[in-house]
């Protein structure tokens, strides 16, 4: 069985609660988006469940783990993986999850602690 044949149970971190299951065509890591029932959420965890079947461990669950979150409007490429927020600041945490340390909401434009590293 492949992995995106499955259902993917997602799952709110906090309040710990399940929010249903999807059919998803694509394989969700970390810091990916995820727009379910009307909502968006961040990707935080994926873990993955297997079960004995024939002597064989096979794949079995899908389960995200998720946040509540609006997607950003600032990304940058950094060595093939897209971070949040202007990259070439020195604050910048080059982070899917999250932006910096003194400016975590954005935007980075008209950030006064802005410094190109």
């Amino acid at each position: 069985m492949e992995p995106d044949s499955l259902q993917t149970e997602v799952i709110l971190t906090h309040p710990r609660k399940s929010l249903g299951r999807v059919q998803l065509d694509w394989t969700p890591q970390p810091g990916n988006y995820l727009d379910f029932e009307g909502k968006t959420y961040a990707v935080l965890e994926r873990r993955h469940k297997y079960k004995l079947q024939a002597g064989r461990y096979r794949l079995h669950n899908i389960a995200i783990y998720v946040q509540s979150a609006k997607r950003p409007s600032e990304k940058s490429l950094v060595a093939g993986r897209w971070v949040i927020g202007d990259a070439t600041c020195c604050y910048n945490a080059h982070s899917e999850l999250i932006r910096c340390a003194v400016n975590p909401d954005g935007p980075c434009e008209s950030c006064r602690f802005y410094e190109k590293s």
